[in-house]
């Protein structure tokens, strides 16, 4: 899709050249008939050249490209009104132009309220400070737990006040669904627990965005068909104890250091397994932790995760493996994400880590 519109501008564009071309008599156009003065030339040359920026911005992947299209729209279409007996076909083209050029101010403005809140996470006060995870930090911890963190590479480094992760992968809603590829970009931020997870997915080859955004133990979901149609819209209690669970796995996965944290209480089960349980913001949830013999956490389960389709919580697991350096740290690299129901488990995201950044300040 995105190709083919490329195209239609390019094409579109260039046959803006013509009007140009027999205003200043360059060449004999018979396509117009009608006169057309150098001024009208010139517009027509400047309607061309901004057809073929927004074509380059667009390929560029510069989100104002659409800014470039409705200028070159306005002319365009003026233009064509001037001489409709001999262009008025180049209305078609324009219209179908025009719904791309929505398309892509949807998109920009949707991606701008993620943007909006990622920049007001930034301004959150440090809340472990600016010192170093030491031995001492992990005195309170379990045993697997403090070898977990020694093994990632966490201790000697840095105490984590917020992270950035992107993923690459793929989610579907259940076994009949098509798998839809994504990709995706979060923040979190601890002082207060935070979460901005903003997704790029396409679903039958159309491109659909996802906003998950979990502040003040407040979380919504807000799924839309080209940034601009909603398909899904969810929030409230349930979804506000589920991303208190999302936050904390995320904690435990792609942030070990956090795991100092005093709302974290914790409880031991065996010598490769643990329970914890987080509060923040009045919600409680808990999980288990299941760690190898080498260190690495290899599981996250918690029944506090509801599902909407079950209309109740179901147990809810996040597998991890793949183990290896990510910015100086030793992070799983892959996961997935696995409801169980009382007959089947439905595995119905995977995820592959891109890149993880710890105290960041843009």
């Amino acid at each position: 899709m995105r190709t083919g519109y490329l195209v239609l501008l390019l094409v579109h564009g260039l046959i803006h050249l013509p009007g140009f071309v027999k205003a200043f008599g360059i060449a004999e156009v018979k396509q117009l008939t009608s006169a057309v003065s150098k001024m009208s030339g010139m517009l027509w040359l400047v309607s061309a050249v901004l057809f073929l920026g927004a074509a380059l911005l667009l390929l560029l992947k510069n989100n104002h490209w659409w800014l470039v299209g409705f200028i070159a729209l306005a002319i365009s279409q003026a233009l064509i009104f001037g001489l409709w007996d001999s262009a008025k076909f180049g209305t078609v083209a324009n219209a179908v132009i025009l719904i791309g050029c929505i398309i892509g101010y949807a998109t920009w403005n949707y991606h701008r309220k993620y943007e909006r809140d990622v920049k007001k996470g930034l301004q959150q006060p440090e809340y472990f400070g600016k010192v170093i995870l030491t031995e001492k930090d992990l005195e309170p911890l379990p045993e697997p737990v403090k070898k977990y963190l020694r093994y990632t590479g966490s201790v000697g480094k840095p105490r984590v006040n917020n992270f950035t992760i992107v993923f690459t992968g793929k989610i579907r809603k259940d076994e009949q669904s098509e798998w839809m590829p994504f990709t995706s970009e979060q923040y979190n931020f601890m002082q207060n627990p935070t979460r901005l997870f903003f997704m790029n997915a396409v679903m039958k080859r159309l491109p659909v965005a996802g906003y998950h955004a979990y502040v003040n133990g407040e979380a919504f979901m807000d799924i839309r068909l080209f940034s601009l149609i909603k398909v899904q819209f969810r929030d409230g209690d349930d979804m506000n104890k589920a991303e208190t669970v999302t936050f904390f796995n995320d904690m435990c996965c792609m942030a070990p250091a956090t795991l100092i944290d005093k709302r974290i209480s914790w409880q031991s089960i065996d010598e490769n397994t643990v329970g914890a349980t987080f509060t923040t913001n009045g919600i409680t949830v808990t999980a288990e932790l299941f760690f190898n013999e080498a260190g690495q956490l290899i599981n996250f389960k918690s029944n506090d995760r509801y599902n909407a389709d079950a209309g109740k919580g179901l147990p809810w697991a996040t597998p991890l493996k793949e183990y290896r350096e990510v910015n100086g740290y030793k992070l799983a690299g892959y996961a997935e994400t696995i409801y169980t129901y009382p007959d089947r488990e439905l595995c119905y995201g995977t995820f592959e880590v891109k890149s993880v950044h710890y105290n960041v300040n843009q």
